[in-house]
């Protein structure tokens, strides 16, 4: 029998899209492998697997290419994204569901392919995402009441908070975790009502939001606001959270949340305006180790000397 592995992204979309397909097929025999919201290439963790079933859920096909062209040889592999793709492989071991349209997530195409069995942990991931109006039309045919569209609201902006940092010891709880907590509920109220995790996330998502609300913009351009954050955990668990709030608060711009590393570098989220979600994937893509998809999209490490060259491009690009 081949070995199997359920290899996600460390976020909201990513855990909701795998809670939702072993939902509908469970394996409980399946290795995790994920990692923080940033740490994308999870394929080189399985260099040297062979001969297994391998479910990949919201990473960039275009970040792991050679790890993926290297399993195809023996390995079966079924692929769902969202995240700008590249040319897709062409094998008769690969299944590829992905779709980088800026009004999609990973979750809502598993639900898709689903056929809406589990349709509220899709409408949580999507809030994860920042798409608050897909997440509400998507909600649409379940006839919810406003609190419990909030309590979904509330769930997927936790989930993607809790999976922001740049190791897995800036989180309140590994990815691992997080779906393990997840993976006993069918229904999403049931985890809101029952979780004492969600309630440890509540309480640390407050507490680091209060830091981060009353910073003014790093710079100021007529496209696009700029906020600079010290490199401290707290603000590396806001990054995400911290940037779609303020590209809710002005639609009309651009935004970018840069934080500082210890090595010099610098990590960098970026929303393209809520107006008009394009540019941001094309414009990280341009600088190294960044990548994304057209509405959000991010560099891992921005050499420091590239900062001024960074900021002339953000500002160029939603022009």
């Amino acid at each position: 029998m081949r070995k199997q592995y359920d290899v996600f992204n460390g976020d909201a979309d990513g855990i909701c899209a795998l809670h939702q397909l072993r939902l509908a097929e469970p394996r409980p025999a399946a290795e995790l492998v994920t990692g923080v919201k940033r740490d994308v290439r999870l394929l080189k963790k399985l260099h040297g697997v062979r001969n297994a079933e391998i479910t990949v859920l919201d990473i960039s096909l275009d970040s792991n290419r050679d790890d993926l062209y290297s399993l195809l040889e023996s390995c079966k592999i079924f692929y769902v994204d969202h995240h700008f793709p590249g040319e897709i492989p062409k094998s008769s071991n690969l299944e590829a569901h992905i779709d980088p349209s800026p009004d999609l997530c990973t979750a809502l195409i598993v639900d898709r392919l689903l056929a809406g069995r589990f349709r509220g942990w899709a409408v949580a991931a999507a809030y994860g995402d920042n798409l608050h109006g897909v997440a509400v039309k998507a909600a649409q045919p379940l006839a919810l009441t406003e609190e419990k569209l909030a309590q979904l609201r509330e769930i997927g902006e936790l989930l993607n908070y809790n999976g922001y940092g740049k190791t897995v010891d800036d989180l309140y709880f590994t990815p691992q975790n997080m779906y393990n907590a997840i993976k006993p509920f069918v229904d999403p109220f049931d985890f809101y009502d029952q979780s004492e995790q969600l309630d440890r996330l509540r309480k640390g998502f407050i507490e680091d939001m209060a830091r981060a609300v009353d910073r003014a913009p790093f710079k100021q351009f007529l496209t696009g606001r700029v906020f600079r954050f010290p490199g401290e955990p707290w603000s590396r668990r806001v990054m995400g959270v911290f940037a779609n709030q303020v590209a809710r608060e002005r639609q009309d711009l651009a935004h970018a949340l840069i934080i500082d590393n210890p090595d010099g570098t610098f990590t960098v989220s970026i929303r393209a305006p809520l107006k008009n979600k394009t540019g941001a994937d094309t414009l990280c893509r341009s600088f190294p180790t960044g990548g994304g998809r057209a509405a959000a999209a991010g560099i891992n490490a921005l050499p420091g000397h590239q900062l001024p060259d960074f900021l002339n491009s953000f500002e160029e690009a939603f022009k």
